[in-house]
């Protein structure tokens, strides 16, 4: 095998159901075309998991994968994909996180792990460099998240690194997640619902490996490079002191903070659920992940009051706008604890308060009733209904086990509020509402695993600058954000972005955020990291190639122009008060802008025959 730099140069796979595992050498004209990381694990699954396999079969395959960048001194490149057919959405499922189980995993010796087949008892997957093995978990089989890393830590050692999937993937709720470093959260989709199907519980990692670059000198100097700019960066004081909860009071000045299930874009109390509040008050110190320049995960502690003694790590804004304003909150202290059980009990905050804020406002215009929730008042903000629920919810209890299966299922079950549901080809949306940030909306109706802003995260529309638009796309609107026009090549340049950046692997909220890494640098990082010449436009070629496979599966499973909708409110209904009032969404024009940009069937929503030709996809 020749020898490979940035990568590994293995994939390891596991079939269960046979109790086999074995290894492979990476392709490397599959390192070239997909990266890494979110890259591979689609190309693998379009190939290997065919139309209509049941997501919580045996058939169904998952993927964890990394990428080059991993386990080097590259900044923020601690992160990795965890792919699969979704349980949620019945399409391509996919998920990322970041923390230290990726570099483990390199120093282990692999750049992805496919586990394949069922187990036929609760097992854990244990790696140590070559040694793989399937463990019994009866022990820890029903146990939460952080209990079952503390008990195999004790057993394996404290540098091992796990992938735990919680008691509500055991119970089949369809979107609990994987959680490594007890926390750091690969929920969207299902993903740990996958794993919980075939008998795993955790995937236990120590590796004594070491991975080389191709060009050390050159390496070193654009390490140092970006680490300067990081510092340098007007958001870096912002982004140490408080993570990504510094959005939720500008989110709120703009009009565009989800309020009530999307009822209201401003929240009254924002000030008192703020990340600055958080910081304040509650922070005791930062956390960051493998070779991380920016710290920006925190540790709270609450000191008084119905939850004093809870103390953990984060939330993230997603987690803190999604059980305070989202519901109708103005508790923090409430919010720390909901977002605590999610981690602790295995679920997706964003598609648990999905559900949650759908009841609530069904509940509140009187089409749900206490006999039909069994007794819980779901009034706004109500704190003993949102914990029971995330509990019955974990256990598919109660009122909970309607909304275990997502708010479509929970809608049809119930037979009303189908309307009310705030997501896409079944998933929930995040913390954002599109009326105020168009472009965001689009890449929501267009994401291949669901209504989701991380495959394209355009947060360029921010800047609400049209002078930016017009150099980046020849359209003024593409930065404006209340603008439909341009959405469509801006999205297509920021999904094919957010696909490089997820298949190399480093931090979104550093790399494209920060526009650290564009296509030019990231062409030059991965040359002289992997010794595999690429050029800006080929780099960018191998994203827009991970985000059409991904479409592709899709398609295969049925998905047209039809599925690429929204919420009818964001396009009916106008946002009453605050910087984002009075505007709704015009899909259709931007849809068609985007299926042009992208070489799509404008009537299909299908990938045409040339494009997936020029993308050597018909090959595949």
């Amino acid at each position: 095998m020749s020898k490979f730099y940035g990568y590994t140069g293995k994939v390891l796979r596991i079939n269960l159901s046979v109790d086999k595992t074995s290894t492979e050498p990476l392709d490397k004209w599959e390192a070239k075309h997909f990266l890494g990381g979110r890259g591979f694990n689609a190309y693998k699954l379009y190939k290997e998991v065919p139309k209509g396999t049941d997501p919580l079969g045996p058939l169904n395959k998952l993927m964890i994968a990394t990428g080059p960048f991993v386990g080097t001194m590259f900044p923020t490149a601690s992160r990795f994909n965890v792919s699969a057919k979704s349980p949620l959405t019945g399409i391509f499922g996919d998920t990322n996180a970041g923390g230290h189980f990726a570099s483990e995993m390199k120093f282990a010796g692999y750049d992805q792990i496919i586990i394949e087949g069922k187990a036929e008892k609760p097992s854990i997957i244990s790696i140590k460099d070559d040694h793989v093995d399937i463990l019994d978990a009866g022990e820890v089989w029903g146990n939460t998240v952080f209990q079952t890393d503390k008990s195999i830590k004790k057993k394996h050692g404290e540098r091992t690194q796990t992938l735990i999937c919680g008691p509500a993937a055991e119970k089949g709720v369809l979107y609990a997640g994987l959680f490594a470093n007890q926390v750091r959260a690969a929920s969207r989709t299902g993903m740990g619902t996958v794993m919980a199907s075939k008998n795993i519980k955790a995937v236990a990692v120590k590796g004594t490996g070491a991975i080389q670059v191709a060009d050390p000198d050159r390496f070193e100097k654009l390490v140092l490079k970006i680490e300067e700019e990081i510092r340098q960066h007007e958001q870096y004081p912002g982004r140490r002191l408080m993570g990504t909860t510094r959005i939720l009071m500008m989110a709120n000045k703009a009009g565009f903070l989800p309020t009530r299930n999307y009822t209201q874009g401003v929240f009254e109390d924002a000030h008192m659920v703020s990340g600055e509040k958080l910081a304040a008050e509650y922070n005791v110190k930062t956390r960051g992940c493998f070779a991380c320049t920016i710290p920006c995960s925190r540790i709270y502690t609450v000191k008084d009051g119905t939850y004093k003694g809870l103390h953990g790590e984060g939330p993230e804004y997603e987690s803190l706008g999604s059980f305070t304003s989202r519901i109708g909150n103005n508790d923090i202290e409430l919010a720390l604890k909901a977002n605590d059980l999610c981690n602790q009990l295995g679920i997706d905050i964003l598609s648990t308060v999905g559900c949650i804020g759908w009841a609530m406002e069904l509940y509140e215009k009187g089409l749900l009733t206490k006999e039909e929730t069994g007794g819980l008042k779901l009034n706004w903000g109500n704190p003993e209904a949102v914990l029971t629920l995330i509990h019955q919810i974990a256990n598919r209890k109660g009122f909970g086990d309607i909304l275990a299966d997502g708010s479509v299922s929970a809608a049809e079950k119930l037979g009303k509020g189908l309307e009310y549901t705030v997501q896409v080809k079944g998933m929930d949306l995040i913390m954002a509402d599109p009326r105020g940030l168009k472009g965001f909306g689009l890449g929501y109706a267009v994401a291949t695993r669901g209504g989701d802003h991380l495959r394209s995260e355009p947060f360029i529309e921010l800047s609400d600058d049209p002078s930016i638009g017009a150099k980046m796309f020849g359209e003024p609107g593409a930065t404006l954000r209340m603008s439909d026009i341009g959405k469509g090549k801006l999205i297509h340049y920021f999904e094919d972005w957010c696909a490089v950046i997820d298949a190399l692997e480093p931090c979104k909220n550093i790399m494209q955020n920060m526009m650290l890494l564009e296509y030019p640098r990231a062409a030059e990082a991965y040359t002289i990291t992997t010794g595999i010449t690429m050029t800006p436009k080929e780099i960018r070629t191998a994203g827009e190639r991970i985000t059409n496979i991904e479409r592709m599966f899709g398609v295969r499973e049925g998905i047209t122009r039809k599925d690429d909708t929204l919420p009818s409110r964001f396009m009916k209904t106008p946002l009453s008060e605050g910087e984002s009032a009075g505007t709704v969404i015009n899909l259709d024009l931007m849809l068609d802008e985007y299926y042009q940009a992208r070489g799509w069937n404008p009537t299909t929503g299908h990938p045409t025959k040339e494009t997936i030709k020029r993308l050597e996809l018909d090959k595949t």
